[in-house]
């Protein structure tokens, strides 16, 4: 995994911060190849209850994210019961590692 305990630390604030203490999050994506180089940050969070606009939470977050790690792309996927599961969820659950 190529993301520093101080980022996955501020990863779980900020996700914690915007959703609360039940949300989870998983890392997914090219930055769990330790061979790889560069590339952005690629996050699913599960929020276990309804969110208000979730198109601009996920943005919130992912805007958040990006000023605490000086510009590093953030890509961030939101998962609410409400949300319409696409094969992208089902990616990122299969193969993330919770943070």
């Amino acid at each position: 995994m190529r993301l520093s305990e101080a980022h996955r630390r501020i990863i779980r604030e900020e996700v914690a911060r915007l959703f609360g203490s039940e949300a989870e999050v998983l890392l997914f994506g090219s930055r769990l190849d330790d061979t790889a180089r560069g590339g952005d940050v690629d996050l699913l969070v599960r929020v276990p209850h309804s969110v208000e606009d979730p198109l601009m939470a996920a943005a919130r977050l992912a805007t958040r994210l990006e000023r605490r790690f000086d510009g590093r792309r953030v890509d961030v996927l939101l998962l609410t019961p409400d949300t319409p599961r696409q094969p992208i969820h089902d990616i990122a659950e299969r193969t993330g590692v919770p943070l």
